[in-house]
């Protein structure tokens, strides 16, 4: 073990990889419970959304520990998620289209990973554009929390207003907020996932939630290949497609970095074994697909594991070995995700997390402030990440034309900005 995972070549044992595996599992659990309530909105079977979750967290973390040796875990993304239950709604079409488009989205990853493009994709899109994008979908996650849990309802006169906190979820909602972040701020490990079980037995005891006395299960059948590709081109949902791939991009590109330069993996610059740790995601992102859930990316709860010591992928195949002991537990699962109050405090937190990036954002410079500003309010407010991006590839490149500075803009920026004005007026979503 210690020649495959090379273990005293980077100061650490088995013991404590095994233990920043457990801290890293503890910290993102909570996607096998937040993603199959996400979806179930869409119309996907709850089972079917747990098993995909779980296999492609497990078959993403796996090559990400193996191949690539890196303490990276890799699971369906948050915000993702969202997007995919918002495509179904707003443009009337089936999951099994949708996840047409993952597949789709997905295949080019694969290929986007074995390829220089990926990087050069990547450098081609400015900072105030990464960090709009990323904070847009923040905003777009607990916006749905806030929806979900009943503390913004809809309004004739203002679109939207508060709720009725009197009702029974919209106060558990309130109370596993608060209890959540007071465990936040005690730099509590599994905060988020600890949070919800606080949660879930408050739940219990106001009786919103019921177990059946049922704990453990035999695993759900997986559900293999429940997706319709036909039905992208028929539909036309090419921005659909370039979205999850684009967020997933950068999102998970981020996230490696950024655990990378947290362990001491970065190399001048460059991260070693790149090519096998790309590929984790984009390989999880389209197994997942095929067996129903929404695209996958690195976990920046990985830095969680780090910080305990992991620098090995012998933390990953720990965290890929619990997700794996996670489908026994299907009863537990099932029943915390039927209840919003539990899982909405995780979304709207999870969404503050995501608004790091604007405080790196120009924001005296109005043509690099202007698109990330036009991206963060049309994400919540159009109930479209794909839309948000649109507007943010149309504005930058206009802004920086028309001033002068078109030098500045990635000829690809002119081509995608072409593209999604086309898309708006010939293609437009409904």
């Amino acid at each position: 073990m210690d020649r495959f995972f090379k273990l005293k070549d980077n100061n650490t044992s088995v013991r404590t990889e095994l233990t920043a595996g457990l801290t890293t599992f503890l910290t993102m659990v909570y996607i096998v419970v937040i993603n199959p309530s996400v979806l179930q909105g869409a119309g996907v079977p709850f089972n079917q959304v747990f098993m995909a979750t779980v296999i492609s967290a497990i078959i993403g973390t796996l090559i990400m520990g193996l191949f690539a040796n890196y303490p990276i875990a890799i699971a369906p993304g948050m915000g993702m998620n969202a997007y995919f239950a918002s495509v179904v709604a707003s443009h009337g079409v089936s999951y099994q289209v949708v996840f047409g488009t993952v597949f789709i989205a997905g295949l080019i990853f694969i290929l986007l990973s074995l390829t220089h493009l990926r990087e050069t994709l990547i450098s081609a899109i400015p900072p105030s554009l990464k960090y709009g994008i990323t904070s847009g979908i923040g905003l777009f996650i607990a916006f749905l929390g806030l929806k979900q849990s009943g503390i913004i309802v809809p309004n004739k006169a203002t679109m939207v207003g508060f709720g009725d906190f009197g009702e029974p979820v919209t106060m558990l909602t309130l109370i596993g907020l608060f209890i959540t972040l007071i465990l936040l701020v005690w730099n509590l490990r599994g905060a988020l996932f600890i949070g919800m079980i606080i949660t879930g037995i408050i739940g219990y005891f106001m009786g919103l939630i019921d177990f059946h006395h049922k704990f453990v299960s035999a695993p759900p059948t997986p559900v293999f290949f429940d997706i319709d590709i036909a039905g992208v081109f028929s539909h036309s949902l090419y921005t659909v497609v370039f979205a999850f791939l684009l967020v997933t991009i950068f999102d998970t590109t981020g996230t490696m970095i950024g655990v990378a330069e947290k362990a001491g993996f970065i190399k001048d610059g460059k991260l070693p074994r790149a090519k096998a740790a790309l590929l984790a995601d984009a390989t999880a992102t389209t197994v997942g697909s095929v067996f129903g859930t929404s695209p996958s990316s690195a976990y920046v709860e990985s830095t969680s594991g780090v910080a305990a010591g992991g620098r090995t992928g012998l933390t990953s195949v720990t965290v890929a070995a619990l997700f794996a002991i996670s489908i026994f537990f299907t009863p537990v699962i099932g029943a915390i995700s039927s209840l919003p109050a539990i899982t909405s405090p995780v979304l709207i937190i999870v969404g503050c997390f995501m608004m790091e990036g604007l405080a790196k954002i120009a924001w005296t410079k109005f043509d690099e402030a202007f698109p990330a500003f036009a991206i963060l309010m049309a994400m919540p407010l159009t109930s479209s990440i794909a839309t948000g991006i649109s507007i943010g590839f149309i504005t930058y490149p206009l802004l920086k034309l028309v001033g002068g500075k078109g030098k500045e803009v990635h000829w690809l920026l002119y081509v995608f900005g072409v593209i999604f004005v086309l898309q708006m007026i010939f293609f437009p979503a409904h």
